[in-house]
């Protein structure tokens, strides 16, 4: 598997030396809307003059929401990155937390509690400045069942008290957080968890102004009514169309952001956004047109780089035929995934087996059965055999979810034929634009789904987690005890390859044992922008690429 990666990375680098792209996979979802909301009442930006530098994004999709506490993708995760800043922010080059409304932060010697100190000159837009208690009342937000918010089992990982507080079994006493003043917050966790500061970049960990939202309530994102502490500012949110930020002068690091405007636009068509890239009236296309890869990649902008994070399909596990692990199997030794990236995404995409890329100290998980073979369909035949549809006969017709995107499009297609060809069932393809596709994902509304999980931060963990039994991001149902026993027993070690045996023996048990879930490949992150013009955009596995940092030359 490292000559593999080797190889792909030698592949990669002959493309260009930066990243790009999107990430929950390019997302998108696409409409026209008549509903236009300007002017933020709390933007301090003067009107455009000749110096006035504008950012324009495609950023492949209508966001969920403008509230931290409402959000799930990586589009989302673009926008939020502008406008909040949580306790800490993100390293634009490496991707590790580095200080942000925290200036500093102490851990005790049992690597349980965290002492973070606030900047003093950290406020909100509106000027009233950002406080402790600003944080116990944000990740108190987020935790509670009545908030519904997606990702609260994120920070229920990690939080000691925070999984019986959002289960409803306590109340918010429970959740080990604390504001011991208005510039010290404190916060114990389950266990020596080595990978939480840069979990804290996450917007499940954001925090939100309490008086704005008191105040106004759900219509609190509104532009008019807007109040954030990061280095933006909303001014405008046309729905499906765009979002307009501007520099917020209130921020404590106000004076190192180049950028006077950042557009967020909402397009999900590939080849608008390129033509639209083409023309200048994009500086940033987060995704590429897949049919015009070969003109694209000839290009000095095209950004493409090795990304933690991997392209899988999910099963609800719940829903026959595909609640018999030898179907599930069968389904996932038929589909050719070297063929798959050399055919239809044709950018060095790596295939995998397991869900967890391969980093430091954690080698990719492998096929046991075949002895490390990706691709079987004679062994697929036989599993589908043994589950009662010998050579397919009297196998219901299945559905495929994905959201509205060319690029999933394609792959869709190309598994539908494969499953066709080498299983005799037929499938059936079914899209949604993102918001609707991402609902009936976490509910379970499918049979398979496309997925794609981007590292929210830089540990296995990260990509485990999330299949633990009622876990919100775990819409295939599945739940297996021992694989719950081991994720938590993980939690609880010090770092160190003890540790990762433990996750790598649950990695096994999620897909050699159960095949919950069809890794396909290991993504790189692909996109277009001009380094020679804009600085401040770099290549990191995590594709994250703050706005805050970006300027041009």
């Amino acid at each position: 598997m490292k000559k593999v990666l080797a190889l792909a990375l030698i592949a990669l680098i002959s493309f260009s030396a930066f990243a790009g792209g999107s990430s929950e996979a390019t997302s998108a979802p696409a409409a026209s809307s008549t509903t236009t909301t300007t002017t933020a009442a709390t933007s301090t930006a003067a009107a455009p003059e000749d110096d006035y530098v504008s950012f324009v994004i495609a950023n492949a999709a209508e966001p969920e929401s403008l509230d931290p506490s409402q959000i799930q993708g990586v589009p989302e995760h673009r926008i939020f990155e502008a406008l909040f800043e949580g306790l800490v922010a993100v390293d634009p080059q490496t991707a590790d937390g580095v200080p942000g409304v925290a200036e500093s932060w102490d851990i005790s010697e049992d690597g349980l509690t965290y002492t973070f100190h606030l900047r003093e000159d950290a406020v909100w837009s509106d000027g009233v400045p950002i406080t402790a208690q600003d944080v116990v009342y944000s990740w108190t937000r987020e935790l509670d069942p009545a908030t519904g918010s997606p990702y609260a089992w994120f920070p229920a990982m990690f939080i000691a008290g925070a999984t019986e507080f959002n289960s409803g079994e306590a109340d918010a006493s429970a959740l080990q957080i604390r504001a011991i003043d208005d510039h010290t917050f404190e916060m114990t966790l389950i266990g020596p968890l080595p990978y939480v500061i840069g979990a804290l970049c996450h917007y499940s960990f954001g925090i939100v102004p309490q008086h704005a939202i008191e105040k106004y309530g759900t219509d609190w994102t509104k532009p008019e009514n807007f109040v954030g502490n990061g280095p933006f500012v909303l001014k405008e949110h046309t729905p499906q169309d765009r979002i307009v930020c501007v520099k917020n002068e209130l921020y404590w690091d106000a004076e190192n952001v180049a950028l006077d405007e950042v557009v967020f636009l909402a397009s999900d068509d590939t080849a608008t956004n390129y033509n639209m890239y083409l023309s200048g009236e994009v500086d940033w296309d987060t995704g590429i047109d897949l049919n015009n890869l070969d003109a694209i990649s000839m290009r000095s902008d095209y950004q493409v780089a090795p990304q933690l994070s991997t392209y899988y399909y999910t099963i609800n596990v719940t829903e026959p035929p595909l609640d018999n692990v030898l179907v599930r199997k069968a389904i996932s030794y038929a589909i050719d995934r070297q063929g798959l990236v050399d055919t239809v995404t044709r950018a060095g995409q790596i295939p995998c087996w397991g869900i967890v890329p391969e980093m430091a100290g954690y080698e990719p998980l492998e096929e046991s059965d075949r002895g490390g073979v990706l691709f079987d369909p004679e062994y697929a035949q036989q599993l589908l055999a043994e589950a009662g549809y010998p050579n397919g006969v009297g196998f219901p017709t299945i559905t495929v979810l994905y959201n509205t995107d060319d690029a999933h499009r394609q792959q869709a297609e190309y598994i539908q034929q494969q499953l066709k060809d080498n299983l005799n069932i037929n499938v059936e393809l079914e899209n949604q634009e993102w918001a609707t596709y991402l609902a009936n994902r976490n509910a379970g509304n499918f049979q398979i789904a496309r997925a794609g999980w981007v590292g929210d931060y830089q540990d296995p963990n990260t990509f485990l987690d999330m299949f633990i039994t009622g876990a919100g991001m775990n819409g295939g149902k599945y739940s297996n005890e021992e694989y719950d026993a081991l994720i938590k027993q993980a939690a609880s070690m010090q770092a160190g390859e003890e540790r990762f045996a433990v996750l790598r023996q649950a990695e096994d048990i999620l897909i050699n044992q159960d095949q919950a879930i069809i890794p396909l490949y290991v993504y790189v992150s692909q996109g277009m922008i001009d380094t020679n013009k804009w600085g401040g955009w770099y290549n990191n596995t995590m594709d994250y690429h703050p706005v805050k940092n970006i300027y041009l030359k």
